[in-house]
């Protein structure tokens, strides 16, 4: 299902022409006009299909009324626009969370402007952090999220330590797991760590798939294979 590079950008399926309908778009779900959609039933409008990575996150996290981080996680990285690596993963880890967090919360209008503030933010964690400056894009953006729910600056108390701490324990678990680097073994660990650290701290029991597995190995030569927690042999 993962990066196609014909046919539907949700699923890969084979897209269907037939007569004009009103069709809800999968990543923005605006009402369109639209005589195309794949087999499964997925349109994707014009604007949503064409632009940028981090856009597109930021769109979709908006906009999304889904209350599971690694749902989110999954349905952004199976988009071509989300390479196998790259930096754009430093945003969707605070990008997915913060969704799904406001959405538990049913906190709309906050959501959207915390996303944009932790795009803001991630786009100053450099492409290579992890090897560069031993410090994972994926374990930051778990910071950023942190800092944004408690409204933390570096004068504050506990919010501080908090926003350092779930950062701290992001990195070690990916760290933990070893290298090379791998932006999707990496965002699925730094999110379960955010899930149990918000259970043991703010008592916020936010419902994951715990069963999750990689769908992007064929895409990674240097996967870790049955290392990785997250193979689908493991």
């Amino acid at each position: 299902m993962s990066h196609k590079r014909s046919g539907c950008v949700v699923c890969g399926d084979e897209l269907v022409y037939g007569q004009n309908e009103k069709l809800e778009c999968f990543y923005c779900h605006e009402i369109l006009d639209s005589n195309v959609k794949c087999r499964k039933g997925h349109y994707v409008c014009d604007k949503c299909h064409s632009m940028p990575g981090n856009d597109l996150i930021e769109n979709f996290c908006s906009t999304s009324k889904i209350t599971d981080p690694l749902e989110l996680a999954l349905i952004l990285l199976r988009n071509p626009k989300i390479k196998m690596h790259g930096p754009e993963h430093h945003f969707l880890v605070p990008a997915v969370l913060l969704a799904a967090y406001y959405n538990a919360k049913g906190d709309y209008a906050q959501k959207r402007l915390k996303i944009k503030e932790a795009r803001s933010r991630s786009s100053k964690i450099l492409g290579g952090f992890c090897g560069f400056y031993g410090d994972c894009g994926a374990a930051v953006g778990t910071g950023i999220f942190m800092s944004l729910i408690t409204n933390a600056t570096p004068l504050s108390s506990r919010e501080w330590k908090l926003s350092n701490l779930i950062t701290a324990k992001s990195l070690l678990t990916i760290a933990d797991h070893g290298g090379p680097r791998c932006c999707k073994r990496n965002t699925f660990l730094a999110i379960n760590q955010t899930v149990n650290f918000l259970k043991e701290n703010f008592s916020f029991d936010m419902k994951i798939n715990r069963k999750v597995k990689c769908e992007f190995k064929d895409l990674n030569k240097e996967c870790l294979k049955q290392k990785c927690p997250y193979h689908l042999e493991s």
